[in-house]
């Protein structure tokens, strides 16, 4: 008896469904209002921080944020091979070490706001002026270097080093 119950207390009338219809008619414009709005916001803060990195990082030459980590995967090349060719160029960034970053500093918010929430470490975000960032994703060219295939690790690194004249 108690399923008999069940199943009809489940079955939605024609009203319901109409008083359904009309709820969503009524809340989908301010639904589509509040994401213009969060829209509009996200761009405005996007053009917040590039106005910062452009005229704070690029006049004195800094045109990348690097982020990295000490992971025994990737730390001896970074070290050997990338760091010391971008150590003038970049705002460097150690995720190792992020619990002694700054949150409000400009190099942490501009890594929160371009790097997502999926690879991003390694990572280069390269600036420049009145252009989109490039972001580049180091993670899965070293997973695959784990594997002794280093050609998008190497292919990943020279386009990095190519967004800049050498000084």
């Amino acid at each position: 008896m108690s399923n008999i119950r069940r199943r009809t207390q489940d079955v939605v009338t024609p009203l319901e469904k109409i008083a359904l219809l009309v709820f969503f008619l009524i809340l989908c414009p301010f639904l589509l209002l509040l994401f213009a709005i969060l829209l509009l916001l996200d761009g405005i803060w996007a053009s917040c921080l590039y106005l910062a990195v452009w005229t704070l990082w690029l006049p004195r030459g800094q045109t990348i944020l690097f982020v990295w980590s000490e992971s025994p995967v990737w730390k001896p090349y970074l070290e050997e091979k990338l760091l010391p060719q971008i150590n003038n160029r970049a705002v460097i960034l150690n995720w190792s070490e992020r619990k002694r970053w700054r949150r409000l500093s400009l190099p942490v918010l501009v890594f929160r706001h371009f790097s997502g929430s999926k690879e991003y470490n390694p990572l280069a975000v390269v600036f420049t002026p009145f252009r989109r960032a490039r972001v580049l994703r180091f993670y899965r060219p070293f997973r695959d270097f784990k594997h002794g295939h280093d050609e998008a690790v190497r292919k990943l690194t020279s386009e990095l080093l190519s967004s800049f004249a050498p000084r």
